[in-house]
Parts: structure tokens; sequence; C-alpha cells
């Protein structure tokens, strides 16, 4: 089993050539406007769990989703011949609400802030 430090680093790799791949070479309509938040993979390197976010919020989260999963497997040929491993985890997709909740939490304390003055 690898360590942890070279499973973030596989982590890390995956979701940059995901971004890019996301930015450069993806022509659907659904996969538009979406970034990256995180990737986790597991320690026998089965799965990959991809957290995606999108710009507009979670209105379109699952057409994104589909999207993605109707893209996993060209996802995963092109990631595997740019992170070498011996077996490519599989892609499981997963819609991050962090963004959306932060933007709520800063919009509440901004709330708070004027009230105060």
């Amino acid at each position: 089993m690898p360590s942890g430090i070279r499973l973030q680093r596989i982590a890390d790799r995956v979701r940059q050539e995901l971004s890019e791949l996301l930015i450069r070479e993806i022509n659907d309509p659904r996969l538009q406007n979406i970034f990256v938040t995180d990737v986790k993979i597991d320690k026998e390197l089965a799965f990959a769990d991809v957290y995606v976010s999108a710009i507009e919020g979670a209105g379109r989260s699952v057409e994104i989703l589909a999207g993605l999963e109707s893209a996993s497997g060209f996802f995963r040929r092109i990631l595997a011949s740019k992170v070498e491993l011996r077996a490519f985890p599989r892609l499981r997709f997963h819609w991050d609400p962090t963004p959306e909740n932060a933007d709520h939490i800063e919009k509440v304390l901004a709330g708070l802030r004027e009230k105060k003055k």
C-alpha cells in the first residue's frame, strides 16, 4: 500500500490534470464553468473520489454529475496516460457544496457587520 504522502501526490496530480482536461479538451456544454475542488484516492488505488463545483451553484449539479459520469471513461483513459500508475483508479464524481456554503457564510457575516454599524 502506498504511503499517505504518495496518495496525496497522486491525488494532486489527478486534480491538476483533470482540471486542465476540463478547460482545454472538453466541449460538452454540461461541463462548462466547473472546477475540481478536491480528489481523494483510497489506499488500494481502486477509486478516486473527485469533488466538483460550479460557478452557478448547485442548480446544475445533477446535469454536471451526469456529464462527468458519461465522460468518466474518456477521463480515465487520458489520465492513465498522463499519471503513471500500474492500474489507474476508477473515477467517482461527487458534488462539493463547500464554495456555496462559504459564500453563504460570507453574506451572513457581511450582514452582521452592516447591522453593527
